[in-house]
């Protein structure tokens, strides 16, 4: 390990993670309980088509990434809300829409492959100290917008009808939530690529979610899954020259795995 922390690549690349697995869980946690969990996926595939069309108009990736991708969520809410009883129905539409126009682009654009794989599955190892200061900036941001609206977007998302007695605007509460959303899959794109960024935010809570205890403590335990996930995904994808996103997804689900296995133990230990 000590080795590995050697190399400054592996410094930003550890940093950048961190950063990352700090931020997933805390949005991974409203996403689940709000039964959205296909909603990173779908704004991941919508980011590359941001990606695609940014390269066949020459400009910034990051940029069409950005706006793509958050006017893709904000249009996802207003589809959902014009068919509530379906309320998967929007974000079907976009993404197959982004898949397809990701696909489009590509080809007129005539990508480099080896480009495309970069942003499909990341590249954590060639962030630079620039990608980890706005990372770190677009993750505070997030954090700190999530603490000052914790208690409307958590009643919003457990229980809606207390929320509208209340006072809260769940139209624009769930707006709000959607564009998070989205802000997490860009920064996320960079460490595990488009493919496995809505990993980052569910893999760590169906874990948390097995020990059966409270939000808060739930939330606490998807974080430190987050942090195992990406440092021993890391050391594994130093250790035996692998890919540093699919490391880090597949650790996180050998650790889902094993929970799910002590699952009755640690119930049993609560219990008592």
């Amino acid at each position: 390990m000590m080795e590995m922390l050697s190399y400054e690549f592996m410094q930003r690349a550890f940093l950048a993670g961190l950063i990352v697995a700090l931020l997933c869980p805390l949005v991974g946690m409203f996403v689940v309980i709000r039964r959205q969990s296909l909603l990173g996926d779908g704004l991941g595939h919508i980011a590359f088509a941001g990606v695609t069309g940014s390269a066949l108009l020459g400009i910034n990736p990051a940029i069409g990434a950005v706006v793509l991708t958050l006017a893709a969520a904000g249009g996802i809410e207003i589809v959902r809300r014009k068919h509530l009883q379906y309320g998967d129905m929007g974000l079907a539409l976009f993404f197959y829409g982004g898949l397809a126009l990701a696909v489009v682009c590509s080809s007129l654009a005539r990508i480099p492959n080896t480009s495309l794989m970069s942003f499909l599955f990341g590249s954590i190892l060639t962030v630079n100290w620039a990608n980890i200061a706005a990372i770190a900036i677009i993750a505070l941001l997030v954090i700190l917008l999530l603490g000052k609206f914790h208690t409307p977007l958590l009643l919003a998302s457990f229980q809606p009808d207390i929320a509208h007695t209340r006072g809260i605007r769940l139209e624009r509460m769930n707006m709000f939530f959607a564009l998070l959303v989205a802000a997490v899959v860009v920064i996320g794109m960079s460490i595990v690529g488009i493919l496995l960024v809505s990993a980052l935010m569910i893999v760590p809570v169906a874990a948390a979610h097995l020990w059966r205890r409270g939000f808060k403590k739930t939330t606490a335990i998807a974080v430190a899954y987050s942090f195992t996930m990406v440092l021993c995904g890391l050391w594994g994808s130093y250790s035996w020259d692998l890919a540093p996103g699919g490391t880090i997804v597949l650790t996180g689900l050998a650790l889902y795995a094993l929970t799910a296995v002590l699952a009755p133990f640690l119930h049993t230990r609560h219990g008592a």
